[in-house]
């Protein structure tokens, strides 16, 4: 059985901006309420797992102000404040929620200015250390041009200069909009879609780690087929784990600059992700593994 003692640690540590963060840590966006709308349904037990984060080792929070909208960031801000020097917490910048919860574009550089202010207020700091532009089109679809990126990059390069961003990642991004955002500005990480059976980014990833850039997959257990579900869960038997914690090991062990952030709005399962850190998988399980992708 996995355990959680010195789990954190055991992940390593990579540098995100002026920052350097344990490689695995957390993802707010489960403490919202379903569908990442209104409010958590137990707020008391999201403080907890939040506190429980910290008290595990975990100093890397990921989170946005477009989750709940506003819920996740307060309860943030109501279970860490004072934000701890050593927590780097980073936010996503780019979209909007109606009164239904459906994602709304908001690229323009009003609204991504207005966003930052709303992140600094609900989350009860006076800086972003790590802004993520989430593009609301392209990352792996037919999208825009790269250079579709500068109107809403610009703002926030501004905003850096200023001291009011500490640094700038993208997420959603294709390569090419990735090399465009880097000719106008140093991009300390890069946030996209890729787990054991989406593995489209395998060759950004490796671009990126040359470059000493962190990459931060989300949905890092999801988009599996029956039969890709079914070699995980026996990997998983093999090795005493769950399939998460399997997918969460190989992603670790895939690159020393992925970054994880598995959300949960439970302790027992923050915990569970946890203890992934402590699974060495063998080169047999590695090799299975791989082909799921393949």
């Amino acid at each position: 059985m996995l355990t959680t003692d010195n789990a954190v640690a055991n992940s390593g540590t990579f540098a995100l901006g002026h920052r350097t963060v344990h490689r695995m840590g957390y993802g707010a966006m489960q403490l919202a309420g379903p569908h990442v709308f209104g409010p958590p349904k137990d707020r008391k037990g999201a403080i907890a797992v939040l506190r429980e984060a910290l008290a595990l080792g975990i100093d890397h929070i990921d989170t946005s102000d477009f989750y709940g909208p506003h819920h996740t960031n307060r309860v943030i801000r109501d279970a860490l404040a004072p934000v701890p020097d050593d927590l780097t917490i980073v936010t996503k910048l780019g979209a909007l929620r109606d009164d239904e919860g459906a994602w709304i574009s908001a690229m323009e550089p009003q609204e991504l200015i207005d966003a930052v202010e709303s992140n600094c207020d609900n989350l009860g700091i006076e800086r972003i250390e790590i802004a993520n532009l989430r593009l609301m089109f392209g990352g792996g679809d037919a999208g825009p041009t790269p250079g579709d990126v500068r109107p809403m990059l610009e703002p926030l390069i501004a905003l850096k200069e200023r001291g009011r961003i500490g640094a700038l990642g993208i997420s959603n991004a294709l390569p090419e909009q990735v090399e465009a955002a880097r000719s106008m500005t140093e991009i300390v990480c890069v946030q996209n879609m890729y787990n054991l059976a989406n593995r489209g980014d395998d060759d950004l990833i490796d671009h990126l780690a040359s470059e000493g850039i962190a990459y931060v997959p989300f949905f890092p257990l999801g988009g599996f087929d029956p039969l890709q579900s079914e070699a995980l869960e026996s990997v998983a038997q093999g090795l005493d784990a769950t399939p998460m914690q399997v997918a969460l090991a190989w992603l670790l062990q895939r690159s020393p600059n992925i970054l994880l952030i598995p959300g949960t709005s439970s302790v027992e399962h923050l915990r569970q992700n946890v203890a992934a850190a402590n699974l060495a998988l063998p080169e047999e399980a590695v090799a299975r593994l791989d082909g799921i992708g393949g």
